[in-house]
C-alpha cells in the first residue's frame, strides 16, 4: 500500500442538499452523478459524497449515524484578505458560520463553517513570519 489519500467521501443521508451546498456555495463542478453518488472536479485528491444506504449491504456500522466532529475539509486561500472574504461569500451563500476569521498559534488565519450536516471545514491561510 501507498501511504497516500487518494479519495475522500463524505457519507451522508441527504445526498440532494449535499450535492447543492457543495456545488452551488463552495463551487465544485460535479463529475459524476449517479443519483447515490456523485463526485466532484477535484484537484490533486478525488473528492465524492454517498448516500450512507450504500453501504448498508456491506457493514452494519454505515446503518450507524455517526456524532462529534470526526474530519475536516481544509481550503486553502492566499492571505489574509482571502480568508476574510471567502468565509463571508460562504455565510452569504448559505454555510453555517461556526467561527469567524482568527489568527492561530501555528501561524494561520482560519474561520470555520459547517456544511448542511453539520461537519465543520475552514478556510486557511498560511501568515508570514
Amino acid at each position: 500500500m501507498k501511504t497516500k489519500i487518494s479519495l475522500v467521501t463524505i457519507w451522508t443521508d441527504e445526498i440532494g442538499v449535499m450535492k447543492e451546498f457543495y456545488r452551488e456555495v463552495l463551487g465544485f463542478k460535479v463529475k459524476t452523478d449517479l443519483g447515490e453518488y456523485v463526485e466532484f472536479v477535484s484537484e490533486g485528491v478525488r473528492f465524492a459524497i454517498c448516500e450512507r444506504k450504500v453501504m448498508h449491504d456491506y457493514s452494519r456500522e454505515f446503518k450507524e449515524r455517526g456524532s462529534g466532529q470526526k474530519f475536516e475539509l481544509a481550503f486553502p486561500c492566499t492571505d489574509k484578505k482571502d480568508v476574510d472574504s471567502t468565509y463571508e461569500k460562504l455565510i452569504l451563500k448559505g454555510a453555517k458560520p461556526i467561527k469567524p476569521p482568527f489568527d492561530t498559534p501555528w501561524n494561520q488565519r482560519c474561520a470555520l463553517f459547517a456544511d448542511p450536516d453539520g461537519n465543520i471545514h475552514e478556510v486557511f491561510c498560511e501568515l508570514d513570519g
